[in-house]
């Protein structure tokens, strides 16, 4: 009895790579994941395994975390799979209906996993989104906390004990 090989899993410090990538991609706007890719120079060849199409995700929530499931609603989602030529297939999932969001990400997910364009995507794709990213919220940061307002409780004389 023959038995099949095993498929091996990409290691874990690999998935977590692409996975805080996807949220970084995810987070940003077609056009400048568009700009940067084109900027990161010649890109391989590759062909879309599933073309980006919507459809709907229910979402569900509990009371406090640790309550029954309910349904709160639905939500667009576009997905889209690419395949390089060197076989590395990537996944892209967006919210709402942007093809070519889902198609670039996707795009973007093959590339990381390979040898060659994995520096030059988190040099010159990831990491100039990331630090957008962490900018816009560092000064969001700022803004909640100049309106930050201290409360404080005035003691009175007759009200400490003797």
């Amino acid at each position: 009895m023959a038995t099949e090989p095993a498929v091996s899993s990409p290691p874990i410090a690999q998935q977590a790579v692409r996975r805080e990538a996807m949220a970084v991609l995810a987070a940003s706007d077609t056009g400048e994941i568009d700009a940067l890719l084109a900027a990161a120079g010649e890109l391989p060849a590759y062909r879309e395994l599933r073309k980006p199409e919507s459809g709907l995700l229910m979402l569900r929530g509990r009371i406090s975390g640790d309550g029954a499931p309910f349904n709160v609603g639905e939500v667009t989602v576009t997905r889209a799979a690419v395949r390089l030529a060197s076989s590395e297939t990537g996944f892209g999932y967006v919210l709402g209906r942007d093809h070519d969001k889902a198609r670039l990400i996707a795009l973007c997910d093959a590339l990381i996993q390979t040898e060659r364009y994995r520096s030059v995507i988190e040099s010159r794709v990831i990491e100039p989104i990331r630090a957008r990213q962490s900018a816009a919220r560092k000064l969001a940061a700022q803004r909640t906390a100049a309106t930050r307002v201290e409360f404080f409780t005035l003691v009175r004389g007759e009200d400490t004990a003797s």
